[in-house]
């Protein structure tokens, strides 16, 4: 769960009474007055949305033992399935249960259409610009992104170069980050294109949820996610298709001591592939074979958890123990697919990023469906000006950093830091990018026995093979710490279930 949200929190609070007579008395109307942000649960007049109204009707008629006893279900069946991740620091590793809010954040149909289609027009203009950047360079020849900027980014390959892609599918799997405004509008807070992770808990997050609101779900109209590990594994299978009938694919983990490991394994066991590492793979003929106990088996697609730089230590890396010496030379002779294809961090990246609705209008003639955040690029002189004379107010982020790393957050930093900060942004301003802090929409969340607002981001996750498929669900990841600016797991985030409605309301 890799990137921060820029945010500012709303304080509004209901408490849950602690003595035995209120332990014996339902909730009643659960209600906390509407902050500055949208909140997904009530409209600014405090009425109930619709989508949030059997939800509602369901929390207010529980006690606060009831409450409390769904919240230790939840968090008892994270821990009999071990769905842990791994916090490095302090020279030890920690693994952890993920929090998890017992509240699942509700979407309308109607809201849900426009981002399924915004989603998917995303992803095939990156994905068209991903093949062009690799191949003709027409959209750099007529100017519309800086060359140096893309072709100058630590993430472009130049191995890449000709090199025959399947479908011209460069990005298979996809997890852009969603923001709510102000205004209730969904924009795109980041692509994240390279190794997205947090699958695994939109899928843990269902089956929990299911369990503590039965009910409620039942009766709800929430469009499945069960089915992703089956699309996740016809997508890949698709890429190699078109010449092998069966193709056999795998999926690579940097293994056990990476902080995503359990989402590797659970991945891998949901579609009935093996999970490898570097060391159970090998070359010969430029084709890749998996070690077993009855012999060598050649795979055909491999499914890397493993970022660019650790795949082959023969092109890139060369201190590299997690790759396999010679893959990239099988890759360019078309003999094993790579999904997510190498190279596609540079079209994730946060400075190219503000050239994306441009890039759409590019390739595909058509406006942005979703629309950016506001950002400023370091890299222009004038802008660099605006960013270091308001660093007060913006959020300053590093371009190639992730989980809330190498940012400053202004409105929350001191003096000292927010001058500390501008005096790196100075001396190397392509490395950096600027945004607005921005007001995201929060959601009751069941916080130290209280329900309180907290603020959200989306992380809808989209495949991409012969077709692009959005999965109807999300990991909704939340700012648990009261004042957090950041999302991060790693960071003291957590995260909800997602439904979303076929229609546009729930059923009364």
């Amino acid at each position: 769960m890799d990137s921060p949200v820029n945010a500012v929190r709303s304080a509004n609070v209901v408490p849950i009474k602690s003595s035995a007579e209120a332990q014996a008395q339902t909730l009643g109307p659960v209600f906390y007055p509407p902050g500055r942000s949208y909140d997904e649960m009530f409209a600014d007049s405090g009425q109930v949305r619709p989508n949030y109204a059997a939800l509602h009707e369901t929390i207010s008629s529980l006690t606060p033992a009831e409450l409390a006893e769904r919240q230790r279900t939840l968090e008892q069946s994270f821990l009999l399935q071990g769905i842990t991740f791994t916090v490095y620091g302090a020279g030890e590793a920690t693994e952890r249960i993920i929090p998890t809010d017992l509240f699942p954040r509700i979407i309308p149909g109607a809201e849900w259409a426009r981002i399924e289609a915004g989603l998917t027009q995303r992803l095939k203009a990156l994905n068209l610009f991903l093949s062009d950047i690799y191949n003709d360079q027409k959209i750099l020849a007529d100017g519309i992104i800086p060359r140096d900027l893309v072709l100058g980014a630590p993430s472009y390959r130049r191995e890449m170069l000709g090199l025959y892609v399947p479908h011209n599918s460069y990005v298979n799997v996809s997890g852009a980050d969603l923001i709510r405004g102000q205004d209730g509008a969904f924009s795109v807070l980041e692509d994240n294109l390279r190794v997205p992770s947090g699958v695994s808990y939109m899928l843990a997050n269902r089956e929990a949820s299911k369990r503590t609101f039965p009910g409620t779900y039942r009766t709800a109209g929430v469009r499945p996610v069960e089915r992703y590990p089956d699309l996740l594994l016809a997508t890949l299978k698709s890429l190699a298709a078109e010449w092998r009938p069966n193709p056999q694919v795998v999926v690579m983990t940097p293994g056990v001591y990476n902080s995503a490991y359990y989402e590797h394994a659970f991945l891998a066991r949901l579609m009935g592939t093996p999970l490898v590492e570097g060391r159970d793979l090998v070359v010969h003929d430029n084709l890749v074979y998996m070690r077993t106990t009855v012999g060598l088996r050649r795979v055909d697609v491999i499914y890397r958890r493993v970022d660019d730089d650790f795949i082959d230590p023969l092109t890139f890396r060369r201190d590299s123990a997690l790759g396999v010496a010679g893959l990239f030379n099988a890759y360019r002779a078309g003999n094993v697919v790579i999904a997510n294809a190498p190279g596609t961090g540079v079209a994730d990246d946060k400075a190219v990023y503000a050239f994306v609705p441009d890039i759409i209008r590019y390739y595909l003639d058509e406006d942005a469906i979703l629309p950016n955040v506001e950002t400023y690029l370091c890299r222009e002189p004038a802008q660099l000006s605006h960013v270091l004379a308001n660093l007060d107010k913006l959020v300053v982020k590093a371009v190639g950093a992730s989980g809330g790393y190498g940012m400053l957050v202004g409105p929350h930093a001191t003096p000292a830091e927010r001058a500390e900060f501008g005096q790196q942004v100075a001396a190397n301003p392509d490395n950096y990018i600027a945004q607005p802090t921005i007001q995201l929409s929060t959601a009751p969340c069941l916080v130290e026995g209280a329900i309180e607002p907290r603020h959200v981001d989306l992380r809808p996750f989209v495949l991409a093979g012969q077709k692009i498929v959005v999965t109807p669900g999300a990991l909704t990841r939340v700012a648990l710490r009261r004042g957090s600016l950041v999302v991060n797991s790693s960071q003291g985030g957590g995260s909800k279930d997602t439904w979303v409605l076929a229609d546009s309301e729930v059923p009364a």
